[in-house]
């Protein structure tokens, strides 16, 4: 494993009503096409902060293994997308000192190696397209970002998003919300869009 820091400023687009935006935070030094031995990873709000790591041979298959075992359905293959996702967290975040990434913004408001929305949404983005490089998602594909923002969604809001091949339908794949290495909240992307709170649930 490998790791390059550099700080970058960010311009931040934000969509003044709720629904997809382009993928604002991606710009020169995130990688767009990213491999196991080389992507980006955002922290410090807003990607002020970009490193480029890579996953030992070993790392990758363990972050891979949930979906490894062809899934038998659509949900049931989210359910192992939000393993995967909490695996690439726990070991990234020992790569990039962000282990002690707090849910939300408040808890660790101010403290190195805190993730907002902008650097949760483009990271998680990254992880879903190195599962899809590799051909391990069989019913959903990666789709853009997108950010909710409104009179009753509250203050501005983004997260990544797959699709669904069969239906259509889209889900928010959101780990904002909760400490790092936890299972990221997976939504129907029509009731995130909505304001939905995994506190609610």
């Amino acid at each position: 494993m490998s790791t390059s820091r550099r700080v970058l400023p960010l311009l931040l687009i934000l969509s003044p009503v709720a629904g997809p935006v382009a993928d604002t935070s991606v710009h020169g030094d995130i990688i767009s096409t990213p491999t196991p031995s080389r992507y980006s990873v955002c922290f410090d709000h807003s990607c002020t902060s970009v490193v480029i790591d890579s996953l030992s041979d070993a790392e990758w298959r363990q972050v891979a293994a949930p979906l490894r075992n062809p899934a038998s359905s659509a949900a049931q293959e989210r359910a192992a997308i939000a393993r995967s996702m909490a695996l690439f967290e726990t070991i990234i975040g020992r790569h990039t000192g962000t282990t002690m990434d707090r849910g939300r913004n408040i808890a660790g408001f101010g403290q190195p190696g805190q993730l907002d929305c902008i650097d949760e949404s483009t990271n998680t983005t990254t992880y879903l397209r190195l599962l899809e490089r590799d051909g391990l998602l069989r019913f959903h594909r990666v789709a853009e970002r997108a950010t909710r923002f409104g009179l009753f969604v509250g203050m501005p809001h983004s997260t990544a998003v797959i699709e669904e091949f069969d239906s259509g339908s889209h889900y928010a794949v959101d780990s904002w919300f909760r400490d790092n290495g936890q299972l990221p909240h997976i939504v129907r992307l029509e009731d995130w869009r909505s304001g939905l709170d995994p506190a609610d649930d």
